[in-house]
């Protein structure tokens, strides 16, 4: 059977259906850049109809800079009730050593960008080295610059392989909408690791555990009335299916250079896609806008 994608214009529309949203950063609240306003005066519509309104992205960012980022850019940081990012749930990882990260050792090797720390901040346990041969670990979080494509990374990977440790990869996304380009996204190299034969430990959407706990402090949450907001159907779309609730696909987003930048989507060309990635959102939206 079919899914049926409606398209929507105004966020308003189906406000009334939903006491409870999940929403992304990029592509949603931002172009991978700059803040879109529309956005923000949706969000601050969500909070007068007394909306639980939670952000859950795929950042390496961790939640404070996420929060001072927002505040800077005249968001209003009181209308969320709690925040989450991939990077922030790696950070917690290597500092409890929990399971598999009980087991990773202490020196790591980053690929990509270089000069962001706040994973490691204050975890005084763990040291970067510059020479893989030395290093228990791959670490990457993003990708040095955004013209880089997977063969850019793949000497090191290849290596990282022949030496048998593991890759921890910060969030799940093969491509990324950075300053209003698509971008390679870390996810992709994580699968192309796995596919040399490399052990791989992501954290992201759309993991149900990340979803799940946004709600699990809330006592007046049924599923029916949780919306997941975001622009990628392999993280954000998927994560609401997994957790079985209702999403809401942006296609000015990571998809733009298929979708379009039309103002009413184009629900065809979203069946299409979502067709691909064997997952359908229940409604598509050009923008977040009320």
């Amino acid at each position: 059977m079919i899914k049926m994608i409606k398209p929507i214009v105004n966020f308003s529309k189906i406000a009334d259906k939903y006491n409870t949203v999940i929403l992304g950063l990029r592509g949603v609240l931002t172009d991978g850049q700059s803040i879109k306003k529309e956005a923000v005066e949706a969000l601050i519509n969500m909070k007068k109809r007394n909306m639980h309104i939670f952000l859950l992205s795929n950042t390496y960012q961790r939640v404070e800079t996420v929060i001072r980022f927002l505040y800077d850019n005249n968001v209003p940081i009181a209308v969320f009730e709690g925040m989450m990012t991939a990077g922030e749930a790696i950070h917690y990882q290597l500092k409890a050593q929990n399971g598999e990260f009980s087991r990773i050792g202490h020196k790591y090797f980053k690929l990509g960008k270089k000069d962001y720390k706040g994973i490691f901040h204050q975890l005084t346990n763990y040291q970067e080295t510059s020479s893989l041969a030395q290093a228990d670990f791959a670490y990457i979080e993003s990708i040095a610059n955004s013209d880089d494509t997977i063969d850019t990374y793949i000497p090191l990977l290849e290596h990282a392989s022949s030496l048998n440790m593991p890759l921890i990869c910060v969030g799940n996304d093969t491509s990324t909408y950075h300053d209003g380009k698509i971008i390679l996204g870390t996810g992709a190299l994580a699968e192309q690791y796995a596919v040399l034969g490399g052990k791989i430990i992501t954290y992201g959407k759309p993991d149900v555990k990340l979803f799940a706990y946004m709600l699990d402090n809330l006592t007046d949450i049924k599923k029916d009335k949780v919306l997941v907001i975001g622009d990628s159907l392999q993280t954000d779309i998927k994560g609401a299916k997994l957790l079985n609730v209702d999403s809401l696909l942006i296609s000015k987003g990571v998809h733009v250079n298929f979708l379009g930048e039309g103002y009413i989507p184009d629900v065809a060309k979203t069946r299409e896609l979502a067709a691909n990635y064997d997952v359908s959102p229940d409604y598509v939206i050009s923008n977040l806008r009320w």
